[in-house]
């Protein structure tokens, strides 16, 4: 899987400010576009690396009947998301 692979992300805001992913979409190996609906949050995090503030997100879901663990990352100057790795 492809470190910082950038994905569409279906996200929702409290009114508290706080951001949690809830569906992503992706191109798989074959050039497919998978939807998947993110099942759990189990941590968020916040990062700063050289002025960049970033939050990351470890999430759970099932895809193509697996479980998956995988790392989201949300930069917020960008407002863009990527998948920075998924977790075995």
């Amino acid at each position: 899987m492809v470190r910082n692979q950038p994905v569409d992300v279906i996200s929702v805001c409290s009114a508290g400010g706080e951001i949690r992913p809830l569906r992503l979409r992706m191109e798989d190996e074959q050039h497919q576009l998978l939807r998947i609906d993110i099942d759990e949050v189990i941590s968020c995090k916040p990062i700063q690396y050289v002025g960049i503030e970033a939050q990351i997100f470890l999430c759970k879901a099932i895809v193509k009947g697996k479980e998956w663990l995988f790392e989201l990352k949300y930069t917020i100057r960008t407002h863009s998301w990527c998948l920075f790795r998924r977790v075995y």
